[in-house]
């Protein structure tokens, strides 16, 4: 086995098994070694270098004496130096390479530069086996940044191959120096930092196969780094693998659990952490005391938030600016400014001094009360004492002011905030936008969106609602002054209010139409299809397709794929598969990107046997590429 390994990727050769092989260069030369030279110069017409080659090969145990012991380090390099050429010629040159790199091991600063060296001769690469020699000898000879270097680099050289698993090429070549169990941990701590967390998590669970247990540092930083991922789920489970490992975990550890489950609301895990760890005798600091207060008062548990920062205080903890800023947010946010007020005061008793998330809370708790003074008040008085305003609170004062009809200070806020070189942001944006719709000034809103567009903006949800309901009622105004609407603004009403999931109204407008003797289109019928389908109506989507049906309109893609689509994301896949097959006898071609989604929805459902009669169907239609390949879920996934 470690023969393959050693050779893996090496030269094509019928004597060479190559790990990975292409018809086009191989941008990731790890386990490379050179092109065939010419045939006059190949191995096959030099027999007896070939033999040696192979016996080599077969005469060499990795864990055994090597078999030209007689050949000292200083000869070595000779070697390298005038027949080096020669040596590099044969397939099986990274074998040598190693065998040469172990007799260096007791001399690591030889080592490393024999390996540059033969790394720089042109077409050679080293092999994974190299690599991870070289890590033991620089490790054993404590050069512990050259061999985190190197390890790195072989990693990343080799991060894009499927199957290579870098703890057991490491683990199987542990015996070229003396056990040294950190290179481990290095390995370890390298898939964390390269943000291989899968990986990283595979190798730890390797390590405590073998009881070579990375350090709690290093943990704590795949922890970390789970918990910021959005895999909070992750960062649990690898947290309980820890524990199990018997790791001596420290309050740093805990408190990356601790705060990752107060983010996503599992306030009742989180708590019971925080129980634990002073059970084992770990003092909770101030870290541990702001997660769970900021994720009580965001879940809106005043009360627990006021009970853990009394505790807080009661243990000898100080709170600092973060646990003061956390009980105003909560409270600001939950519309009880004196309580708020409160703990502003208490702060400054303290000696802490608010900051901009201080002040910026505080703003846009008095611009959503509608208390615009105040607003303003503090405003003025941040600017006063140095801070400088952030995005986040040029938009409080800006929406608030367009929430009350004071568009020339929104505009005056917005360029002042252009001026002090605070990013515009699409919330911003969408207040101006919304101000200027209430306000009835539509040319100026659409030169603003039109300007937004070609600056390449992705405008948001709420910008669309904002002029939909503009031109709502710019179409209440048409009729009121006598003016008959046509099917063209009655259909794009419709479609504005089913995209904006105003199914209702939209629903109002279409029996208007009907009452006013305007026959609806394809679009009007295909847009309430989809709107109901978004909206959670599937059996209403269907009610709207039967009608389209009965007044003689076929249905197209956009009506098949918005049917297709609603009914597999609410698990209904036979009648999705029903849609499909009676659009595909009607010549009606779907895309990719809906089949896999059916697809998908078959294997999550566990309908294994179905789905893949499916997929089956569908490349001999042509419908999927040859390439797609739809994972089937495990129980490891």
């Amino acid at each position: 086995m470690l023969l393959f390994a050693r050779n893996i990727g090496g030269r094509a050769s019928p004597r060479v098994s190559s790990f990975y092989s292409s018809p086009l260069q191989n941008p990731f030369p790890l386990f490379f070694t050179p092109s065939f030279p010419s045939s006059q110069n190949s191995i096959f017409a030099r027999p007896m270098i070939w033999f040696t080659s192979f016996l080599c090969v077969i005469r060499y145990p990795f864990v055994s004496k090597p078999s030209f012991d007689d050949i000292a380090s200083e000869s070595m390099r000779s070697a390298l130096q005038k027949d080096g050429p020669h040596m590099f010629e044969s397939a099986l040159a990274p074998i040598w390479v190693s065998k040469a790199l172990v007799k260096l091991k007791g001399d690591p600063k030889s080592a490393l530069k024999f390996f540059k060296e033969a790394g720089a001769r042109p077409g050679f690469r080293h092999t994974a086996e190299s690599y991870c020699i070289l890590a033991h000898i620089l490790f054993c000879g404590v050069f512990y940044l050259d061999a985190r270097s190197v390890i790195r680099e072989w990693i990343l050289l080799g991060r894009e191959i499927p199957g290579c698993d870098f703890f057991d090429l490491l683990w199987s070549t542990r015996n070229v120096c003396r056990p040294g169990f950190g290179v481990f941990d290095t390995l370890f701590s390298v898939l964390v930092e390269l943000g291989m967390l899968e990986e990283a998590r595979q190798c730890f669970w390797k390590m405590n196969r073998f009881r070579v247990l990375p350090k709690v540092r290093s943990c704590n930083e795949l922890l970390h780094r789970l918990s910021k991922s959005g895999k909070g789920n992750l960062s649990f489970s690898f947290f309980k693998d820890m524990v199990v490992a018997g790791l001596s975990l420290s309050v740093f550890t805990y408190n990356i659990v601790i705060g990752c489950l107060a983010r996503e609301g599992d306030l009742e895990t989180a708590r019971s952490l925080f129980e634990e760890m002073k059970c084992m005798g770990l003092r909770p600091d101030v870290v541990t005391y702001n997660s769970l207060i900021d994720g009580y008062g965001k879940a809106g548990l005043l009360t627990g938030a006021v009970i853990v920062f009394d505790e807080m205080k009661d243990a000898g903890c100080k709170p600092d600016l973060i646990t003061y800023n956390s009980l105003i947010n909560c409270f600001c946010k939950f519309e009880r400014i004196p309580q708020a007020f409160e703990y502003l005061h208490e702060m400054k008793k303290r000696g802490l001094q608010p900051n901009v998330v201080t002040y910026s809370t505080l703003i846009d708790a008095f611009c959503k009360a509608g208390m615009i003074l105040e607003a303003n008040k503090f405003f003025i008085d941040m600017i006063h004492v140095g801070l400088l305003p952030n995005e986040f609170t040029y938009t409080s004062l800006i929406d608030a002011n367009c929430k009350i009809g004071d568009l020339n200070e929104a505009f005056k806020l917005e360029r002042e905030m252009q001026q002090a070189g605070v990013n515009v942001n699409i919330v911003t944006y969408t207040a101006l936008l919304d101000g200027l719709c209430e306000d009835g000034r539509m040319r100026e809103a659409e030169e603003l969106f039109g300007a937004l567009l070609k600056a390449g903006w992705t405008l948001n949800q709420q910008i669309y609602t904002c002029l939909v309901k503009q031109a709502i009622s710019y179409f209440e105004h048409m009729t009121r002054t006598g003016l008959q609407p046509n099917i063209m603004i009655y259909t794009a009403l419709i479609d504005g209010l089913c995209k904006n999931d105003c199914v209702e109204e939209a629903k109002n407008l279409f029996n208007e139409m009907l009452d006013k003797g305007i026959s609806p289109d394809k679009l009007v019928y295909t847009s309430l299809i989809d709107g109901n389908m978004k909206h959670g109506n599937p059996e209403e989507a269907l009610s709207w397709r039967d009608r389209m049906i009965e007044m003689g309109m076929e249905l197209d893609l956009h009506a098949y794929t918005s049917l297709i689509w609603g009914f597999s994301r609410y698990g209904q896949v036979q009648q999705a598969k029903s849609l499909l097959d009676e659009m595909l006898k009607k010549g009606i071609i779907p895309d990719q990107v809906l089949c896999i989604h059916l697809l998908r929805k078959y294997y999550d459902r566990g309908d294994i046997n179905e789905a893949q009669a499916l997929h089956d169907d569908m490349m001999r239609r042509g419908l999927i590429a040859g390439t797609v390949d739809i994972k089937v879920p495990s129980v490891h996934t």
